[in-house]
C-alpha cells in the first residue's frame, strides 16, 4: 500500500471552506496580491494545518494565500527571514536556534527578520514500529534504521541530537513523512520516530493496515533530554490518540508558532491573527491539533518578538506582552 495523503489533503483544502467562498470578503488593496505560507512535508501536521488556516483566512479576508511545501521549520525560518515566503510555521526550539544562530544548521547566522504571530499547538516526540519488529522502547533502536522525516524539519534536527544524548547509535534516514511510513511498511526502516501535532496522519494510516507498537521515552531519558536541551518541555500523548495506543505516553515536546517576515503589513498580520484565533471551531474541524490554537497560549513564546500586527490584537484582548516580546 502507498499513502494517499497528498491527494486527500488537496481535496480537503479545496473543499474545506467551499461553502463560504461565494461570500468571500474583498482584500485590502494595500496588501500583497501574492502571499505565500511555508508548510512542511506530506504526512506531517504542518502540511494539513497550513492549508486549514490559509483556507480559513482566505475565506474571511478575501486574500489569496497559497501554501508552499517545505522541509519544515528550519527551511521556513530561512525562507521567511529572506522574504521568499511571507508566512511560515516553526517549533520554538528551532526558532531559538535561529534567533541565536546556535544550531548547526544556522552556520552561525542569526535570523532576526522573523516575527511571531499566533500559537499553534504542541509538538510531542514519539515513535512507531511494526509489532513484528520486536522494537518496544527507545533503547531497542540501537543499531537499527530510524526514519525521522525531512533533514531540515524539527524531527530531523532533534532526533539525531536526542540519540546522541542518550548514547543510542541508530542509522538515520530522512525523507517526507509519508515516505517514512511507506518505508516502515516495506521493511526499509525499522522505526519511524516523528514529531508533529497529534494525531499524525501517517501514523493513523499505518495502524489501519498493520499491527504496530507505539512507544516513547522513559522518565530517565526525558530527564537527560531536558537537561541537554532546555527548550524541550513535558508533553503527553493521551491514551486513544491512536486506536492501538492503550496508555498515556509521557514524552517531551516543543511548541509551534505561526511566523511572518517583519515587513509584512501590520494590518494584514493583525487580520490574519484575529481570523485564526477567533475561529477556533473551524480550525479544529480542519485538524484536531488546532484545539491548542488559543490566544492564552501566547506565553508559550518566551523569546521571539511578536509582529506589530499581532501585538495590536493581543493588546485589544487585554494582554500586556513582556518588553522582550515587543518588536
Amino acid at each position: 500500500m502507498r499513502f494517499t495523503i497528498t491527494k486527500v489533503a488537496a481535496l480537503f483544502a479545496a473543499s474545506l471552506f467551499a461553502a463560504g467562498a461565494l461570500a468571500q470578503a474583498k482584500p485590502n488593496p494595500s496588501w500583497p496580491k501574492t502571499i505565500t505560507l511555508g508548510t512542511a512535508s506530506v504526512g506531517g501536521t504542518y502540511f494539513v494545518y497550513g492549508q486549514v488556516w490559509a483556507s480559513l483566512v482566505n475565506e474571511k479576508l478575501g486574500t489569496s494565500i497559497s501554501t508552499q511545501q517545505t522541509q519544515g521549520p528550519n527551511q521556513n525560518i530561512i525562507l521567511t527571514d529572506s522574504r521568499q515566503i511571507d508566512f511560515g510555521m516553526t517549533t520554538m526550539g528551532v526558532g531559538l536556534q535561529a534567533w541565536e544562530g546556535k544550531g548547526d544548521w544556522t552556520k552561525g547566522k542569526q535570523y532576526r527578520n522573523v516575527r511571531a504571530m499566533f500559537p499553534m499547538y504542541d509538538t510531542p516526540f514519539h515513535f512507531i514500529a511494526l509489532e513484528k519488529s520486536g522494537i518496544k522502547n527507545v533503547k531497542d533502536l540501537a543499531g537499527k534504521r530510524a526514519g525521522v522525516g525531512p533533514r531540515a524539519g524539527t524531527c530531523g534536527t532533534y532526533y539525531p541530537l536526542m540519540f546522541e544524548t542518550l548514547g543510542i547509535k541508530a542509522t538515520i534516514r530522512n525523507g517526507q513523512g509519508s515516505d517514512m511510513a511507506a518505508n516502515l511498511q516495506d521493511g526499509l526502516i525499522d522505526a519511524f520516530p516523528f514529531c508533529a501535532g497529534v494525531p499524525i496522519a501517517a501514523y493513523s494510516e499505518l495502524e489501519t493496515t498493520n499491527k504496530v507498537t507505539f512507544f516513547t521515552f522513559t522518565e530517565e531519558e526525558i530527564a537527560k533530554l531536558k537537561k541537554a536541551m532546555p527548550e524541550l518541555s513535558d508533553s503527553t500523548i493521551p491514551k486513544g490518540t491512536y486506536k492501538q495506543q492503550t496508555a498515556d505516553h509521557k514524552t517531551v515536546g516543543v511548541y509551534n508558532f505561526a511566523i511572518a517576515h517583519m515587513d509584512v503589513p501590520d494590518d494584514l498580520v493583525y487580520a490574519v491573527t484575529k481570523s485564526v484565533l477567533e475561529n477556533n471551531p473551524a480550525m479544529v474541524k480542519g485538524h484536531a491539533a488546532a484545539k491548542e490554537t488559543l490566544t492564552e497560549n501566547w506565553n508559550r513564546n518566551t523569546f521571539l518578538p511578536f509582529h506589530p500586527g499581532a501585538v495590536r490584537y493581543y493588546k485589544e484582548k487585554g494582554i500586556n506582552l513582556p518588553k522582550n516580546l515587543l518588536p
